[in-house]
């Protein structure tokens, strides 16, 4: 099994002592986010989960100061951490990206490299943020961040209707099919110059003349490589065609993340995260409290499968 930690919100910048509580008690409960009164309890053993995939705009230092609970453990982990040049217009309380770099160089040398893969993502253009704009801030980034990531994924901004009125606000507009390949050009140049490898996420669009891949953010590849193990990995059916992540359970909760960014497709405001964020660091559900009019369901944990090694 691997552990999504989490699409949904940024737990290892909010939510890191709910986290370590859970690893510890070794369960968590999750809600359906289509049906609230259905709930999962998930086993948190390292003997089941084979990798656990964090996502973060910033992690606390008091979480990156844990993780050696999870190395005692036994766990794997990995990090997709996004860091792009927007500012506080745009991703709300996301920290000054100075310090925001800071922390990225620092989580890189603490784990290694391998594991912090650097998300550029959504990419958009506006008034502010033109191609020529990004060109040069994807520039500035991969400079600093070059001998700290071996890749970087990149993305286009999908405009969800939810979002919709405060993207107009700010006249956030989507790439055409020419501003894609524009884009993908001129990253593709810069990738190389600092030496780490370009991959898209959940994009239609073919970029591998530019020599960048269709990525895999829950990728079964890099943790075969990091386990030194042939596990055998599904493609993930609940997300979209284009997606190329392996099937993950997320234990994250939708309008919990204090980031408060524009573009986020998981908060429906601000008034939603304001009532939805109250954590109780003891309680198995984040940012929630199990009712009597829940229905709770021991999920099936199954380890994944492995290949059976090659014979010469």
């Amino acid at each position: 099994m691997i552990l999504s930690v989490s699409r949904r919100t940024d737990i290892p910048a909010f939510y890191g002592d709910w986290f370590y509580q859970r690893i510890r008690e070794g369960f968590v409960e999750v809600r359906n986010p289509v049906n609230q009164r259905q709930i999962s309890r998930i086993i948190l053993s390292p003997e089941v989960v084979e990798c656990i995939v964090f996502w973060t705009k910033n992690p606390s230092q008091r979480f990156m100061e844990k993780l050696r609970l999870l190395d005692t453990l036994g766990y794997l982990y990995y990090f997709q951490f996004t860091l792009t040049a927007y500012d506080a217009l745009i991703e709300r309380t996301v920290p000054d990206k100075k310090l925001v770099l800071q922390t990225f160089r620092e989580l890189s040398e603490k784990i290694g490299k391998e594991k912090v893969i650097w998300r550029y993502d959504p990419i958009f253009i506006s008034e502010r943020y033109t191609i020529a704009q990004h060109v040069r801030s994807f520039e500035y980034l991969a400079s600093e961040l070059s001998g700290y990531t071996d890749t970087c994924i990149i993305s286009f901004i999908d405009m969800y209707r939810h979002i919709g009125n405060q993207l107009a606000a700010e006249n956030i507009r989507e790439l055409s099919a020419d501003q894609m390949n524009e884009i993908g050009r001129s990253f593709s140049v810069l990738a190389e110059k600092y030496n780490f490898k370009l991959e898209t996420c959940c994009e239609s669009i073919d970029l591998d003349r530019f020599g960048i891949e269709h990525g895999h953010c829950i990728d079964g590849r890099l943790i075969n490589r990091l386990t030194g193990r042939q596990f055998l990995f599904k493609k993930d059916k609940t997300q979209r065609k284009e997606c190329g992540c392996c099937t993950s359970i997320d234990i994250g909760a939708y309008n919990t993340c204090l980031h408060n960014c524009i573009y986020c497709y998981a908060n429906r405001g601000a008034c939603s995260v304001e009532k939805n964020s109250n954590c109780n660091p003891a309680s198995p559900l984040l940012c929630s409290e199990l009712q009597s009019s829940d229905k709770l369901t021991d999920r099936n944990m199954t380890c994944c499968e492995s290949a059976a090694p090659e014979l010469f």
